[in-house]
Formats: C-alpha cells, sequence, structure tokens
C-alpha cells in the first residue's frame, strides 16, 4: 500500500454565531472531505503535546511520529535545512519574518503581500549593513527568512508575530531565560531596533509605500534553535522506500529534508490563498508513481487565519476540496490505479492545528481526521469536521499513534 497524506494547515476553526454555531469545515462545501470521512474511518488527534506552543513545526513533525521532547529544536533550523544553511555547532537558527509596524504597533506578521524577489532584495540589504561575521541573513521564501547568531544563546522567550497582531511590538521583544543568554536577547533587540530605522527608507520600500501597500518596516526573529536530530521516516517504516514532500513553506520543506523526504517544489505553489491547488494535485499524483509515501502541505487556509478573513478563509478550504483533494481521488481510486502507481494507495486527510479566524493565531485544540484505504472497513462518520470525528473509530490519538495507524492500512 501506499500512502498519501493531505494537509490544509491551521483548517480546523471553532463555532461562529455568523454561521448559525457551526465552524468553517462544517459551513463549507466539501463533497470530497466528506466522501473521505464517510467511506473510511474518523479520529481526533492531539498533534501539539502538553507544554509545547502549537506552532506548525510542532504539530507537522509530530503528525510524521516524532517526539517533540527528543526533537524539537524551533523553526530556525527546519527553515535553514529548506533553503541549504549547513548549521555548523553554536550556530544559533532563528526564523526571521519581515513584518510592518506601525509607531508602537505590529500591524501584521507579514507586510502583506510580499513577493520572495522582494523579501530577497530586503534581506541581502540587511545582510550588507547589519551582517557581520557573527550575524548573517539569508533569504527565504516571500516573509519568512533566516538569521543564524554564532555562538548564540537559544535560551529565549521569543514571541512569534502571528500571535500580537495588532498589539504593541516593544513589550514582545526577546528575552534571556537565564544571564548566559542576556547577551543574545541583547543582540537580538538592537537588530530588530536597527532594521527599524534601515528598512523604511529602502527604495522597495518607498515604492510599496506610494503604492499604499504594507511596508517591510522591521524584521522579527523567533523560533531559534540548533541542528535537530531526526531519524529518516525510511529508517522508521519499512513502507517507505522513497517519500517526497510538496509545500511553499520553507518550515515544512526543512522538516522533510531532516524527515529524508525529497522536496518537490510546484512551480505556482505561493503558500496563499492564490496557491496553485491543481499544479500541487498534478505533482502529487506524479510522485505516487515513483514514491511509496507523499506529504501534500498547503498552508492557505492557515494565512487566511491569521488574517481573520472569515470568507477567505472558507473560500481556501473549498479549494482544497475542489482542487486538489477530488483530482486526487480521481487518479488514485479510479479503476487502473493499481495498475498506474504500482499499488493501492490510502488517504489520509487533516490541519495541522486550528487556526481559528476570532482568534488569529494557532490554539492546540485536538484536530480532526479521516484515513481512506481500499478494503478498510470505514465507520459511522459521515461528514469531515470537527466534531463528526469525535464518533470515529480511531478515537482521540496522541503523537505518533495517527503515522502508525495510517502505515498500517
Amino acid at each position: 500500500m501506499k500512502h498519501i497524506i493531505i494537509l490544509g494547515d491551521g483548517m480546523a476553526d471553532w463555532h461562529r454565531d455568523d454561521l448559525g454555531g457551526k465552524t468553517l469545515l462544517q459551513h463549507a462545501d466539501v463533497p470530497h472531505m466528506d466522501w473521505l470521512a464517510r467511506n473510511g474511518r474518523n479520529g481526533l488527534l492531539k498533534t501539539v503535546p502538553d507544554g509545547f506552543h502549537p506552532g506548525s513545526e510542532v504539530a507537522n513533525s509530530s503528525i510524521l511520529g516524532y517526539d517533540q521532547h527528543k526533537v524539537y529544536e524551533g523553526r530556525g533550523p527546519l527553515e535553514a535545512a529548506s533553503i541549504g544553511v549547513q548549521l555548523e555547532e553554536g550556530d544559533l537558527a532563528l526564523r526571521c519574518n519581515l513584518i510592518c509596524v506601525e509607531g508602537d504597533i505590529l500591524k501584521n506578521h507579514s507586510c502583506g503581500r510580499l513577493e520572495t524577489e522582494e523579501g530577497d532584495t530586503l534581506i541581502r540589504y540587511l545582510e550588507k549593513e547589519l551582517g557581520n561575521d557573527r550575524v548573517h541573513f539569508y533569504t527565504g521564501v516571500q516573509y519568512r527568512h533566516l538569521l543564524v547568531i554564532k555562538g548564540g544563546d537559544k535560551r529565549l522567550d521569543c514571541t512569534p508575530p502571528h500571535d500580537v497582531p495588532l498589539q504593541t511590538w516593544a513589550d514582545k521583544l526577546p528575552k534571556a531565560q537565564c544571564p548566559e543568554a542576556e547577551d543574545t536577547a541583547r543582540l537580538l533587540g538592537e537588530l530588530i531596533r536597527r532594521s527599524q530605522e534601515l528598512l523604511p527608507l529602502h527604495p522597495l520600500n518607498r515604492e510599496r509605500a506610494r503604492k499604499g501597500m504594507d511596508m517591510a518596516s522591521s524584521i522579527w526573529p523567533w523560533g531559534g534553535g540548533f541542528r535537530p536530530q531526526m531519524t529518516p521516516l525510511t529508517e522508521t517504516y519499512p513502507q517507505i522506500r522513497r517519500g517526497s514532500v510538496i509545500t511553499a513553506v520553507d518550515l515544512i520543506r526543512g522538516i522533510g529534508t531532516y524527515a529524508g523526504l525529497r522536496v518537490i517544489n510546484v512551480p505556482g505553489a505561493t503558500g496563499l490563498w492564490d496557491t496553485d491547488y491543481e499544479a500541487k494535485a498534478r505533482a502529487a499524483i506524479e510522485a505516487l508513481q515513483t514514491d511509496d509515501f507523499v506529504y501534500v502541505h498547503v498552508e492557505a487556509s492557515d494565512e487566511a487565519g491569521h488574517d481573520g478573513d472569515r470568507d477567505l478563509k472558507l473560500r481556501t478550504i473549498e479549494n482544497l476540496d475542489k482542487r486538489l483533494i477530488a483530482p486526487v481521488l480521481e487518479a488514485t481510486q479510479s479503476p487502473d490505479a493499481e495498475r498506474r502507481f504500482g499499488d493501492k494507495v490510502a488517504v489520509a486527510l487533516l490541519p495541522d492545528h486550528p487556526t481559528p479566524v476570532a482568534l488569529r493565531t494557532h490554539t492546540a485544540d485536538p484536530i480532526p481526521f479521516a484515513v481512506y484505504a481500499p478494503g478498510l472497513a470505514p465507520d459511522s462518520v459521515q461528514i469531515f469536521d470537527e466534531d463528526a470525528a469525535k464518533e470515529g473509530a480511531y478515537g482521540v490519538l496522541e503523537g505518533r499513534q495517527f503515522i502508525d495507524a495510517f502505515m498500517q492500512v
């Protein structure tokens, strides 16, 4: 049996009065998600262990079976792996957002719509102005970049910028958790302040401001850590001889790299609402012809949740259903599928964590999942949503229980 996981980042949500008490998944028109629930087995999955922040790095690596107490090092090292930055011993890697601040307020975590080419221009500018033997900036994707501090101390409290939209930023600066980390905290604070002096002066930002667009007016480092120790999935699951990951997000590429999966870059995959769902579906179908395991990650719903845009998030959920899940199911469940792919194909669908529109950030609530495989007896669940999954045959799973169960079908 081959296996494909389709993950709608941040897709789960809360019940809303303006939707008659329904969640967005319950309100959305998602016939293919419902098909998977109706013809498969369902359950809830706790993707964020107690004591961990509900970040995508925690949730996605947990879904793949990694024990966070053993492998967690923050987002930074995962971003480094995804863009080919080799971390040496003592290199502290931090995710480095380009954000928009206006006065004392952190307006948004992504400076609106920032193209990768624009981000590259600004990161190169910062490297020239602020980089030195100890500090280096590296270009990632869109607003998501990398900062490496040689000899840095990871014992810091760094607030993720998407957790504090429209709040004051000065009281959220990195703080040391111990005296030994004070130097690193001071350095990060100084880099943030210097970036706020430099970035608004750049011609690119001046042009964005002239057009009424948000400027990338500050950096925001967070999620720091050192190179993690992760065992490749091929060494844990004999069913996986070759696997791949499809995503537009550096973080997920990094997890895939450490997990021993090949990274498939899809033209038109943006990590936003306008991502090319059909291209991702085609890439997944093609990968299944050679690979035993495919992990398809779609970021769009998470970004809509962070923006607090209910209607956009609904549209991203429905786009995932009709434009990605539908063609994948059509291909993998067709009469000639076993001949085409060399085996039968099992499909799992889930988010990694909720990103409630009302909250605009992640929560650690258990998320719904559905598993379909030819020959797997379905349970009584008929639709895919947060409430229906509670009645599923799998019950409530934690950590690697999900992927263990999925790889056994």
